[in-house]
């Protein structure tokens, strides 16, 4: 048993039903420690969605909702049609080599059916954004709409091995080091564990794509001269530094007021419906294993 929800039994079969495809794809790229924190992680995500999932369909049945059974049929031939081509005999083929029978997907859609009213049901129909929260967001996240800049970067890189937690020490003590104002290139001499040692961990400068998705946010956000918090990536530790800055062209705001205004929208309904599941929380007796 993974949780109870009131009198509801969430088992760990449902846990690795949702989290089994992400915890394949992740053994590809972690091992060790890494993996296992992010498997404990993806798994206490899923706990916490099967949860809102239980709480939603105990509200459901509190209120004696029903679905039709014409709305289930419709959404299996939808993906009948949009995933099958339309070929039922395919669909069926596939659901039962997946261990489900026809009775557990007609269950399955409902309850999304159910889950998506009534999120849908405790959402602001509509939000009223206010000019300045849509002039705060687009300054706040201007690197999302700004193409072509460059950043001059320095980095820092520790491979742990078989002395992980001796490494992530070093990393710790060599950033406070750099915090207080030491020599990022003279560090880099010293500790650097990557090709660019000699020159001071120098990786010239950079465009977008050059790094990846976790590096790239960070280092196009940070701030010039400034050093950047320890990443930790596949058990290997990186500090970077934004040494300079250069080009870059952002979209004006009036072009991406629109865009910036439906997704604040978004945000605070999805904020209205937190606030909607804590409360039916606080109501519920609650307890994760």
């Amino acid at each position: 048993m993974a949780a109870l929800v009131n009198d509801q039994v969430i088992t760990y079969s449902q846990v690795r039903e949702l989290t089994g495809p992400l915890e394949n794809s992740l053994r590809t790229n972690y091992s060790g420690n890494a993996l296992a924190d992010r498997i404990k992680e993806i798994r206490l995500r899923a706990v916490n969605d099967l949860i809102d999932r239980q709480l939603i369909l105990q509200e459901f049945q509190k209120m004696k909702g029903q679905i039709p059974p014409y709305a289930v049929d419709d959404r299996i031939n939808g993906i009948i049609r949009e995933e099958f081509g339309g070929d039922k005999s395919a669909f069926i083929k596939t659901i039962t080599a997946q261990g489900f029978t026809m009775d557990r997907i007609r269950k399955m859609e409902e309850e999304k059916i159910i889950v998506q009213a009534m999120r849908s049901r405790e959402a602001k129909s509509e939000p009223i954004i206010a000019p300045g929260q849509i002039e705060s967001y687009y300054r706040q996240h201007i690197q999302e709409w700004t193409t072509n800049s460059e950043v001059k970067l320095r980095m820092i890189k520790l491979v742990p091995g078989k002395e992980a937690d001796r490494k992530r020490t070093m990393a710790q003590e060599i950033h406070q080091r750099l915090v207080k104002g030491a020599d990022f290139a003279d560090i880099a001499r010293v500790y650097s564990e990557d090709s660019t040692q000699d020159k001071g961990g120098d990786w010239g400068w950079i465009k977008r794509g050059d790094l990846n998705a976790e590096m790239e946010e960070i280092v196009f956000n940070l701030p010039t001269g400034k050093v950047s918090d320890i990443i930790e990536i596949h058990e290997t530790c990186y500090i970077m530094l934004a040494e300079q800055k250069k080009g870059g062209t952002s979209k004006p705001l009036k072009e991406l007021h629109g865009e910036i205004e439906r997704r604040l929208i978004q945000i605070e309904r999805q904020k209205d419906q937190q606030e909607w599941l804590q409360r039916l929380r606080k109501k519920a007796f609650v307890k994760v294993y």
